[in-house]
């Protein structure tokens, strides 16, 4: 599963991208996690507030860090 935070690097943009790993790993989720920070690649996809996370392409969260049970549920949600 390819997993991305869409941000500038900030605290908000790492804690996210923390969370991310921290729910694929409780839910045994071999992901690949990456990072995109060029701001006109973000805005491609339609995110004005970042952070944001995407899964495999497809965003599913912009402007906020959601814990790693909502996180985790979005995972789950996404491999079906």
């Amino acid at each position: 599963m390819r997993i991305e935070i869409l941000g500038t690097g900030c605290a908000r943009c790492e804690a996210l991208a923390a969370n991310a790993k921290a729910a694929a790993d409780e839910l045994g989720i071999a992901c690949e996690l990456c990072k995109v920070t060029d701001l006109n690649e973000i805005m491609k996809r339609g995110v004005m507030i970042t952070p944001a996370l995407a899964i495999e392409g497809e965003v599913k969260v912009s402007g906020r860090v959601p814990d790693e049970s909502e996180l985790a549920t979005i995972l789950r949600d996404s491999l079906s």
